[in-house]
C-alpha cells in the first residue's frame, strides 16, 4: 500500500474537484527508482545525468513487450532488471491521464494505494482504496473504493496516477508475487500460507482445502499444468494492450443521454463524448474507434428512430447534428492512414450492417441525395437515376475504398519541399501548378476528409502539407474558371442568368471541407496562452500569428493567409440550394459558423491584402462565383458572407466593400421571371441543374439576412448622399418583403435621429422613401402591422418636414385607404403636437389644413360610410368645406350608409349645434332601421329613443314627422311604449329654436301625432302576446303576466282602453283555453 506524505496540488489542466474536496495520497516508503525527475521527464536541477543503458533498454521493453514475452525470451531475469521494466511500464505522459479523466461529467503490474479526501465543514475525512493495473505504458484496469461509476477514471484514480508519474521514487515497487515466492524456502512458504488462511479463514479456507486436495492428487487437472497462475505477473502475449475503458458505462451513459431527448444538456454531453473520441484518435489510442463503436450501437438502438420512421416525422435539429458528427467521425476513423486492413474490413462490415437497417437516418433527411459519390474525383454532369439510399454512414463506407498508397500523395504529405523540376513546368500538368507546387486533384470534400483524418490521427504536419496542395489546386481551378468566363462574358451578360452551377456546395456539406481546412491551417498559427483556463466564464477568443508556409516560394505567404483565402473561396462558391429543410438549414448554420471563425481573425496588412484580392476575384468570376455578375436563379444567396466582407473591407477599401455588398443584395429566386440561361460548359465541379420550382424552406431566414446586409450598408452610408441613394435603389429592387422594408425604414430612421445630435436629413429621406414603398406594397393586401406602419410614416414625414407632410396628404390615394387617410394621417397631421413640433407659421398651418380638408372631402366621396364623420371633423373650421362634407353625407345616406353610421353623424351634428341637421340625419337613419317585436335589447334602441327625444325637443312638427318613421321601423311593443311615455311627460319644443313659438302644453294621446303611436303600440302588444303564447313554457308564465300588466298600462292611455283590454283578455281565454294553468293566472290578475 502507498502511505506517507500527502501529494502536492494537482496539475492545473486537470478537471479535479475543488480544493476543499481534492483527494490526497499517503504514499509508500521510498523504493528503488531512477532518482529525482525521471518520472515526469523534467530535470530537477540545472544538470542532468544521462540514463543508464539498463534504463534505456528497460524503457523500450516496457513500452513494447508484454511481460510474458520477456519471460519466454529469457530463462532467468535478474531482479534489478525486472524492477526497471516494472518501473517503466507505468504511463509517463500526464496528457494521457488527462484524456481519461477530463471528460466533463463529473503492465500487468499493479499500483495499490489509498487516496484521502480532506475533511470539509459538512463532511468528514474519507479514505479510498485504489488499485491500478498497467501494462506497456497503459492503464489496463482500475478499481476504487469510492464506488463512483463513470466512463473515465474517478478523481482518486487520477490522483494516484499523477502521483506515480510526478513522484515515482516515492512509490514502492513490488515484483510479481511468483518471484517473491521463488525466493522463499519450504518453512517460509508454509508460514505464508498459514498466516494467509488465518487472516482470511472464512473466505480463503474452503478454497485452500480444495486446492490442497487437488495438488495431493496425482491425477488432478491442476497437476497436469506446469507452473501456476500469477495475477501480478503482467499481461500475456494474447492480451489486448489498450487503456482501460468501461464499455458498460459508455453504453449506459449514451443510452441515458439519448433518452433525455436533448434536454438537461444531454446534447452537450454527447458532443463532449465525440470530442473525447477525436482526442483519442489524435493520441492514436485504439480506444477511439472502440468507443465510437459503442456510441454508434446505442444511437442505432435509440427507440425514437423507429417511432420517427413510423410517424413520418423528422428528428430534431440537435439530434440530426449529432448523427452528422457521428458519420463524420467514422470517415475519420476509416481514413486512418496507418490502420490495418483487417481493422478496416471489420469497420466496413459494421458500417454496412448499420446502413442496411431500416431505421438508419438518411444523409439529408427525407430527401434522396443528389450528391456525387465521395470517391469520384470529378462530379458527373448528369445525375444518375435510381441511386441507392444514402445514409449517414454512406460516406464512411465509401471512404473505406480510399487508400494512401498513391506515390504523388505520399510525396505531398511527407515533404515540405516536394516540387516539380523546373524543366517540367511548361504546359499543362495534373500534378503540379505552373510554379511547380504539387496539386491534389481529388473531389474537394474527399480531399478535405483526408486532411481531417490526418489531423485527427495526430499527423498535423502531414495534414498541413495536403491542405496547402488542395488550396493550390483550388487557386488554379479558380483561375481557369475566370479564363472560361472571359470567353462567355458577353453572351452571359446579354441573357442575364445562367443554368451553370455547382451541384455540391462546400458550405453545408456533411464533411465540412471548408471548416476542416480552416481549422487545420489556423491551428498551427494559434498562440497558446497558458492563462486561458476555463474559469467558468466566457472563453477568450483565440489569438493567431503568421507562420510562414514551409517550402513556399512566396515568403509573404502564411498558413493564416491561406486559411482566410480558402474560407473566402468556399463561402463565395456559386452553388445550388440543396433540397430539404435540414440540408438548407445546415447551409445557413455552416455559413454562420465559418463567419464566426473569420471574425476571430484580427486583420493585419497581409490578411487585408488577401481579403481584397479574393473579393475582386469573386466579383470577376462570373457564374463560378456567388458574387459574379451572372448566377443561377436558385443559387445560394451571399448575404451573410457579403455582410462579413463589407464590414471587414470597409475600413480599408470602401468602394470594394460597397461593390461586394450591393452585388450580393440580389435574391433571384424571388424574381417573377428568369431566362432560359446558357447551356453551360462542362469542367471541374460544374453541372447543369434541371429547371424546377424551388422549395426554399429557409427563405424567411435568407430574407432576414438580406435585410441585415442592407441595414449594415445604410448605417455605414450615413451622411453620404450618393452611397445612400445607391443602397436605397438596391433595397427597392431586391427586397420583396414589406415587413423587412419596414424594418429597414425603422432602422434608418433610428440611425438618422440620434438623441444627442441633429438628425441626418439625407438618411431621413431614405427612411421616408422606404416607408412610402411599404405603404404602396401593403395598400391592397392584409397586414396586421398596417396601422403601426401608417402611424410610423406620419412620424417620419413629420421629422422630414412640412413638404413631406404635404406630399403624403396630396398623394394619399396611392398610399392609404380612405379610412387611414382621414382617421390616422390627416388627424395626426392636424394635431396640436404636430404644429408645435414643426414650429409652423400661420400660412404654413393654413397650407397644411387646406391639404387635410381636401383629403377629407376626397375620402368622404370615396368611402362615405367610414370617412364622413372624420371629414366633418376635419372641415369644422372651414364653412364651405363643412357644408360640402355635410352634403356628401346627405347624398350618401339613401344608398350606402347604415343606420348606425347615420345616427353617429346625427349625434355629432347635435353636439356641434346643428339640431335641425341632426334631426334630418336621424330621420334618414330611421328609414334604414327595422326593429322586430322580440328585439327589446337591440343596440339601436338608444339611438331611436334619442332621435324621438330630439324630435320632441324641436317641436310638434318634427315629432309628427318622425312618428310615422318610428311606427314603420319599430315593432317592439316595449320600445314603442317607452317612446310614448316619454312624449307624454313633457311639452314639445323645449329646445327653443329661434323664431319658433311653442304652446308649452302636454300632447294628448287621442290626437295626432301621438294617436298613431298609441295605436301602433297597442297593436304591437297584441301581436307580441300571440307570438309569445305560441311557444311559451310554464317557467315563463310569471314573466308573461308582467308583460300583460305593462300592456294594460298602455291600453289605458286610450279613451276606451279598459274596454279594449278586457276584450283582449277575453279573446286570450277563448283562444288559449287549453293552457289551463296560464289562463288561471290571467283570471287571477285581470279577472
Amino acid at each position: 500500500m502507498a502511505e506517507g506524505r500527502r501529494e502536492q496540488p494537482p496539475h492545473p489542466l486537470l478537471s479535479l474537484p475543488p480544493a476543499s474536496k481534492r483527494p490526497c495520497l499517503r504514499p509508500a516508503p521510498r523504493g528503488p527508482g531512477p532518482g529525482p525527475g525521471h518520472g515526469s521527464g523534467l530535470p530537477s536541477s540545472r544538470y542532468r545525468s544521462p540514463e543508464s543503458l539498463l534504463d534505456c533498454a528497460a524503457k523500450a521493453v516496457a513500452e513494447k513487450w508484454a511481460f510474458e514475452r520477456v519471460e519466454e525470451r529469457f530463462e532467468r531475469i535478474p531482479e534489478p532488471v525486472q524492477r526497471r521494466i516494472v518501473y517503466w511500464s507505468f504511463p509517463r505522459n500526464e496528457k494521457e491521464i488527462c484524456m481519461y479523466s477530463s471528460f466533463q461529467l463529473g503492465t500487468g503490474d499493479g499500483l495499490p494505494g489509498t487516496v484521502t479526501e480532506p475533511a470539509t465543514t459538512s463532511e468528514p475525512e474519507v479514505t479510498h482504496k485504489v488499485a491500478i493495473s498497467f501494462d506497456r505504458c497503459k492503464i489496463t484496469s482500475v478499481t476504487c473504493g469510492c464506488g463512483n461509476r463513470d466512463i473515465f477514471y474517478c478523481a482518486h484514480v487520477v490522483a494516484l496516477s499523477l502521483y506515480r508519474i510526478r513522484k515515482p521514487e516515492q512509490v514502492k515497487l513490488r515484483l510479481p508475487i511468483s518471484e517473491t515466492l521463488f525466493q522463499m524456502n519450504r518453512d517460509q512458504l508454509q508460514k505464508l500460507v498459514q498466516y494467509l488462511i488465518t487472516a482470511h479463514h472464512t473466505e480463503v479456507l474452503p478454497t485452500a482445502q480444495k486446492l490442497a486436495d487437488e495438488i495431493l492428487s496425482s491425477n488432478s487437472e491442476i497437476n497436469q499444468v506446469h507452473g501456476a497462475p500469477d495475477p501480478t505477473a503482467g499481461a500475456s502475449i494474447d492480451d489486448d494492450n489498450c487503456w482501460h475503458l468501461d464499455e458498460d458505462q459508455v453504453r449506459e451513459q449514451v443510452k441515458q443521454f439519448l433518452s433525455q431527448g436533448g434536454y438537461y444538456g444531454s446534447g452537450k454531453q454527447l458532443n463532449s463524448m465525440f470530442a473525447k473520441v477525436r482526442e483519442m484518435l489524435r493520441m492514436r489510442d485504439s480506444n477511439g474507434a472502440r468507443m465510437l463503436t459503442l456510441i454508434t450501437e446505442q444511437f442505432m438502438a435509440d427507440p425514437r428512430l423507429s417511432l420517427w420512421r413510423q410517424q413520418g416525422t423528422g428528428m430534431t435539429d440537435k439530434c440530426r447534428q449529432l448523427w452528422d458528427e457521428l458519420g463524420a467521425l467514422w470517415v475519420c476513423v476509416v481514413l486512418n492512414p496507418h490502420c490495418k486492413s483487417e481493422e478496416k474490413s471489420g469497420w466496413l462490415k459494421q458500417l454496412k450492417k448499420w446502413g442496411d437497417m431500416d431505421v438508419c437516418p438518411l444523409e439529408d433527411g427525407n430527401y434522396g441525395s443528389e450528391l456525387p459519390n465521395i470517391t469520384n474525383a470529378l462530379p458527373q454532369s448528369n445525375l444518375a437515376q435510381g441511386q441507392p439510399r444514402r445514409t449517414v454512414f454512406s460516406r464512411a463506407v465509401e471512404a473505406c475504398d480510399l487508400h494512401w498508397q498513391d506515390s504523388h500523395l505520399q510525396r505531398i504529405i511527407s515533404s515540405d519541399y516536394y516540387m516539380s523540376p523546373s524543366y517540367q513546368r511548361e504546359g499543362e500538368s495534373l500534378l503540379f501548378n505552373p510554379q511547380g507546387l504539387p496539386l491534389w486533384l481529388d473531389h474537394v470534400p474527399t480531399a478535405c476528409a483526408r486532411v481531417d483524418a490526418l489531423r485527427s490521427h495526430g499527423y498535423s504536419r502531414e495534414a498541413l502539407r495536403l491542405a496547402v496542395a488542395i488550396i493550390n489546386t483550388l487557386r488554379l481551378q479558380q483561375q481557369r474558371q475566370m479564363d472560361i468566363y472571359k470567353h462567355q462574358k458577353k453572351e452571359l451578360l446579354q441573357r442575364g442568368v445562367t443554368s451553370t452551377t455547382n451541384l455540391e456546395g462546400w458550405v453545408g456539406h456533411p464533411l465540412d471541407p471548408i471548416g476542416c481546412l480552416f481549422v487545420t491551417l489556423t491551428e498551427t498559427c494559434r498562440v497558446d496562452d497558458d492563462n486561458t483556463m476555463d474559469t467558468g466564464g466566457d472563453p477568450r477568443p483565440p489569438v493567431y500569428h503568421h507562420v510562414p508556409v514551409w517550402g513556399s516560394p512566396d515568403g509573404g505567404e502564411s498558413y493564416l493567409t491561406l486559411a482566410l483565402e480558402v474560407a473566402l473561396m468556399g463561402m463565395g462558391q456559386q452553388r445550388i440550394m440543396p433540397e430539404g429543410l435540414y440540408a438548407q438549414d445546415k447551409v445557413c448554420r455552416n455559413e454562420e459558423q465559418i463567419v464566426a471563425k473569420l471574425q476571430e481573425l484580427e486583420l493585419d496588412d497581409l490578411l487585408v491584402q488577401t481579403l481584397r484580392k479574393q473579393a475582386v476575384q469573386l466579383l470577376e468570376a462570373g457564374p463560378f462565383s456567388g458574387l459574379g455578375e451572372v448566377i443561377h436563379r436558385e443559387s445560394v444567396p451571399m448575404h451573410t458572407f457579403a455582410k462579413y466582407l463589407f464590414s471587414a473591407l470597409l475600413p480599408h477599401d470602401a468602394d470594394l466593400a460597397y461593390k461586394v455588398a450591393l452585388r450580393a443584395m440580389r435574391l433571384p429566386v424571388l424574381e417573377s421571371s428568369a431566362g432560359s440561361g446558357d447551356v453551360g460548359h462542362p469542367h471541374h465541379g460544374i453541372s447543369i441543374v434541371p429547371s424546377r420550382y424551388p422549395r426554399w424552406f429557409t427563405l424567411g431566414h435568407l430574407e432576414s439576412q438580406q435585410c441585415e446586409l442592407a441595414s449594415t450598408m445604410l448605417t455605414a452610408a450615413k451622411g453620404d448622399m450618393l452611397r445612400l441613394r445607391t443602397v436605397l435603389e438596391a433595397i427597392q429592387k431586391n427586397i420583396h418583403s414589406s415587413s423587412l422594408i419596414f424594418k429597414l425604414a425603422q432602422d434608418a430612421f433610428k440611425i438618422a435621429t440620434p438623441a444627442d445630435s441633429p438628425p441626418d436629413i439625407t438618411l431621413l429621406n431614405v427612411a421616408l422613401e422606404l416607408g412610402l414603398q411599404v405603404m404602396r406594397m401593403t395598400l391592397s393586401t392584409l397586414n396586421w402591422r398596417r396601422r403601426e406602419m401608417v402611424r410610423w410614416l406620419v412620424t417620419c414625414a413629420t421629422e422630414v418636414g412640412l413638404r413631406a407632410l404635404v406630399s403624403i396628404l396630396q398623394s394619399w390615394y396611392t398610399l392609404f385607404t380612405p379610412t387611414e387617410a382621414t382617421s390616422i394621417v390627416a388627424a395626426t397631421v392636424m394635431s396640436h403636437n404636430t404644429i408645435l413640433r414643426l414650429s409652423l407659421d400661420y400660412p404654413q398651418r393654413e397650407e397644411l389644413a387646406s391639404c387635410a380638408r381636401t383629403l377629407a372631402l376626397q375620402c368622404a366621396m370615396k368611402d362615405p360610410q367610414n370617412c364622413a364623420l372624420s371629414a366633418l371633423t376635419l372641415c369644422e373650421k372651414d364653412h364651405i368645406a363643412f357644408e360640402t362634407a355635410y352634403q356628401i353625407v346627405i347624398d350618401a345616406a339613401s344608398t350606402g350608409m347604415t343606420y348606425s353610421q347615420l345616427f353617429t353623424i346625427a349625434r355629432y351634428m347635435e353636439h356641434r349645434g346643428y339640431p335641425l341637421r341632426s334631426f334630418k340625419l336621424a330621420s334618414l337613419a330611421m328609414t334604414h332601421l327595422n326593429l322586430a317585436y322580440n328585439q327589446d335589447t337591440h343596440p339601436a334602441i338608444n339611438d331611436v329613443l334619442w332621435a324621438c327625444a330630439l324630435s320632441h325637443s324641436l317641436g310638434k312638427n318634427e315629432l309628427a314627422a318622425i312618428i310615422p318613421l318610428v311606427v314603420k321601423s319599430v315593432h317592439c311593443a316595449t320600445v314603442l311604449s317607452d317612446i310614448l311615455r316619454r312624449c307624454t311627460m313633457t311639452a314639445p319644443g323645449l329646445a327653443g329654436i329661434p323664431g319658433r313659438r311653442n304652446s308649452g302644453k302636454l300632447m294628448s294621446t287621442d290626437k295626432a301625432p301621438l294617436r298613431q303611436l298609441l295605436d301602433a303600440t297597442i297593436s304591437a302588444y297584441i301581436n307580441t302576446t300571440h307570438s309569445r303564447l305560441t311557444h311559451i313554457s310554464p317557467r315563463h308564465y310569471g314573466e308573461f303576466i308582467e308583460f300583460l300588466s305593462k300592456a294594460r298600462e298602455t291600453f289605458l292611455l286610450a279613451q276606451d282602453g279598459h274596454i279594449q283590454f278586457a276584450q283582449f283578455i277575453d279573446n286570450l281565454k277563448q283562444i288559449y283555453k287549453g293552457k289551463k294553468k296560464l289562463m288561471m293566472l290571467v283570471r287571477e290578475r285581470f279577472g
